[in-house]
């Protein structure tokens, strides 16, 4: 009976380890991604800081979004590695997607 609840595809929004890597990840790196792209250009890292209020914004979108897709990778890359430890790492996987997005999305708006 154990093997089968173990070999069950986690639930859309469902709590586990990936998923909080994922929130912590995505809400962390949503902070600063809209801000990696001028300060990239412009060789100047207190641009990090630039926008914060679309900094916060990303932040709160990023943080749900890590949960939900680090919450599906995560328990897939933990049950085929077999280790708790692939398991973060496919949660931290599934947080920088939003941050990547938001990211290119920065880069994008400082450019056009």
């Amino acid at each position: 009976m154990e093997n089968s609840l173990h070999k069950m595809k986690p639930g859309l929004g469902e709590s586990n380890l990936g998923a909080l890597v994922g929130a912590v990840v995505g809400a962390t790196g949503g902070l600063f991604a809209v801000g990696i792209a001028p300060a990239i250009m412009a060789r100047n890292l207190a641009l990090l800081f630039r926008y914060p209020i679309i900094g916060m914004f990303c932040m709160l979108v990023g943080g749900p979004l890590g949960w939900l897709i680090g919450g599906q990778l995560g328990p897939r890359f933990g049950e085929k590695y077999d280790t708790q430890r692939a398991e973060i790492t496919g949660g931290a996987v599934g947080g920088l997607l939003p941050v990547v997005l938001i990211a290119l999305w920065g880069w994008y708006m400082n450019t056009h």
